[in-house]
């Protein structure tokens, strides 16, 4: 059986971002794997634990300088993994699209593990369109899997407290969230030997994809500001307690 696992090229969080046009950055920064989707790989690999005979399968569409983060994707677990060469960024119609048709012209899927987001875009709409295109059910926000080859039971987080439990028929797609597992970063020894393993180049010509009748375009980036208004609180030990209370509970709502 085949374990898909959808891979993003993401800007490091930590990076300084550079604004080159209205739309676009400056990409001499470090890239690396989107962290949801670091959670994706880890419980691909740990479910293949159980069954030597699953393979585990990294894709990725993204200019050629993704191939590194699929190395990554590979010294974390991968098998093997799949580029799909583009020389722009694409929405996540066109991504879905992309990915779905590497995944059927490469074989049969069992699961397909993708990240509930993208730390750069947070639009959470891959997944759902990747299962659209391959005729899939789709859960998101993972927080456990049980799966079978017959059956997979998932654990879906809604709200902070809320659990939704479903039993799906694979082949299914699953969008992973970080309550899922601790990831399983590559010891050294992982990153040579991912080094020699294939990572498969395709054009996007060479998929076929039909032009999606909708598209999305990125008008603008701005820099995130941040506003904020310090409050100095005086009073005894008592009622400053009080005050940040009520500040938490009826300003915040954090509690």
């Amino acid at each position: 059986m085949t374990i898909y696992v959808c891979i993003k090229h993401v800007p490091d969080s930590a990076a300084t971002i550079t604004i080159t046009e209205k739309n676009r950055i400056e990409e001499k920064i470090t890239f690396l794997i989107n962290p949801y989707d670091e959670h994706a790989l880890t419980e691909a690999a740990r479910i293949r634990q159980d069954d030597a005979d699953t393979e585990v399968v990294a894709v990725c569409l993204g200019k050629p300088a993704a191939e590194a983060t699929l190395r990554s994707a590979m010294a974390m677990g991968a098998d093997r993994s799949i580029l799909i060469e583009t020389d722009r960024n694409h929405d996540s119609i066109f991504t879905a699209r992309a990915l779905a048709a590497a995944i059927r012209q490469d074989g049969r899927p069992w699961i397909v593990f993708t990240g509930k987001e993208s730390i750069d875009s947070e639009g959470m709409q891959t997944h759902f369109r990747l299962a659209a295109n391959l005729g899939m059910p789709a859960a998101t926000n993972i927080i456990e899997v049980q799966a079978a080859a017959d059956a997979v039971q998932v654990a879906c987080e809604r709200d902070p407290g809320t659990v939704d439990r479903t039993r799906m028929t694979p082949p299914c797609v699953l969008g992973v969230g970080k309550g899922l597992n601790t990831p399983k970063y590559p010891t050294f020894p992982d990153i040579m030997k991912a080094r020699k393993k294939e990572v498969r180049r395709i054009g996007l010509d060479a998929l076929n994809i039909d032009p999606p009748a909708a598209a999305m375009a990125l008008e603008a980036l701005a820099p995130a500001e941040e506003r904020r208004t310090p409050k100095e609180l005086t009073g005894s030990a008592s009622q400053i307690a009080a005050r940040i209370v009520d500040i938490l509970k009826n300003e915040a709502k954090v509690i």
